[in-house]
């Protein structure tokens, strides 16, 4: 295969997001008005509890078995290698350029959590389709690359709605914290020498409800958390698991599991007998309109993060270097080792796989994230611009080098 038809290829499915995100700017203009911030914000959620759980449960439950999972059990290890190494580059990133306080979250989300789903979809089969593609019979290729990538998806969004989901509730919480802070600064009492007993209170407000003020910020303190008892640090942790474990998405990922390794539970829905299997035609319609919404939501956002966004162009470059530099050349590190030791089945498209997931951009659903907790919007659509632009390129070449690789 070519390096202009590997080029091809590997460009559609990025040029697909970047047309489907220039439309939903376009629906978000003063001119269309059919994506305002209200609506977004309605669709979004609609995406995060009916849309994505949906997706979720619909490949899994009909692509993997529970022999897959085992056969395959080094992919969730691999990627959570991908998260563990992006989030250490996304500190140092973070430590060296110092960004505002709330977008920290988000810089480390964006070099931790790749797009681990459609765009295999995509990318995956199309190889496969192609002309002298380096991975055998083509519809062999295209079945098992399609139960790869959807098993990528599955343990891709399991990650996602955990740990990226905290990185960002935390950086809303920071930004809250930070606003809190800043709107206590502006109502302190006047400390002039010359002011009058009345003035020393903040104006419009009670001497209660100054000292509530007051306590709030001291009751939340890293130190105030500190000094409780350990037990109560592991109960508090293990509930803040069991929350993000609830999310909706997380919810439709382990169904879809429980479904697809189950072999009666699988029967139930899945094939052309099954009982139930309206069921999962229905759960699998919803699921098709996951993408789209996010796609055009991330575009409608792009038209007031250009005009609004703050965040540094260091900070974008530190971002693209990582996901499109560094991390690749670790994967290619990491899958070789697990190769040699053993750890790996000897299919070279498995292998291809692996390696791709250190090499695409950021996961889209950071930004129903950001739009869930109403933190770092402008700057997120910001950053997934450039990465998703860059992709292009970068996709492109690392897949060509990976293919040489493996062949």
């Amino acid at each position: 295969m070519g390096f202009w038809t590997l080029f091809e290829v590997a460009s559609m499915p990025i040029l697909q997001v970047l047309i489907i995100s220039l439309l939903g700017a376009f629906m978000a203009t003063d001119y269309c008005k059919l994506l305002p911030v209200d609506i977004r914000r309605s669709l979004n959620r609609i995406v995060f509890v009916v849309f994505t759980p949906s997706l979720m449960f619909a490949s899994l439950a009909k692509t993997v078995t529970l022999q897959d999972i085992i056969s395959w059990w080094f992919m969730p290890v691999n990627i959570g290698l991908t998260f563990l190494v992006g989030i250490i580059l996304g500190w140092i990133v973070v430590k060296i350029l110092k960004p505002k306080p709330y977008l920290e979250g988000l810089i480390i989300a964006t070099c931790s959590s790749g797009n681990l789903g459609n765009l295999l979809l995509i990318v995956v089969p199309a190889i496969c389709n192609e002309d002298g593609s380096p991975f055998g019979d083509t519809t062999v290729c295209t079945r098992i690359g399609l139960s790869y990538a959807s098993f990528s998806m599955a343990l891709g969004g399991f990650y996602l709605w955990t740990i990226t989901f905290h990185m960002i509730r935390a950086s809303s919480l920071k930004l809250r914290d930070d606003e809190a802070a800043e709107d206590f600064s502006s109502k302190q009492p006047n400390k002039n020498l010359d002011a009058t007993p009345q003035s020393q209170l903040l104006k419009g407000e009670s001497e209660e409800q100054v000292a509530i003020l007051v306590k709030a910020p001291q009751d939340t303190s890293p130190k105030a958390k500190g000094n409780a008892p350990l037990w109560r640090q592991v109960v508090g942790f293990l509930h803040q698991i069991l929350e993000e474990l609830m999310a909706p998405p997380t919810l439709g990922a382990i169904f879809g599991f429980t479904f697809g390794a189950i072999d009666w539970l699988r029967n139930l829905v899945i094939g052309p007998g099954a009982p139930l299997r309206v069921v999962q035609d229905s759960i699998k319609l919803l699921g098709d309109a996951t993408i789209p919404c996010i796609t055009l939501i991330l575009g409608a956002n792009l038209t007031q993060g250009l005009r609004s966004s703050t965040i540094k162009p260091m900070v974008i470059m530190g971002v693209v270097c990582v996901r499109y530099i560094i991390l690749p050349v670790v994967g290619i590190f990491i899958v070789k080792a697990a190769g040699d030791l053993g750890f790996l089945p000897p299919d070279p498209l498995f292998r291809y796989v692996l390696m791709v997931q250190f090499t695409l951009p950021p996961a889209m659903n950071i930004g129903t994230m950001a739009q869930l907790f109403d933190v770092g919007q402008d700057e997120c659509s910001v950053l997934f611009l450039w990465t998703y632009l860059a992709a292009a390129l970068a996709l492109t070449s690392w897949s060509t080098v990976f293919m040489w690789i493996l062949t």
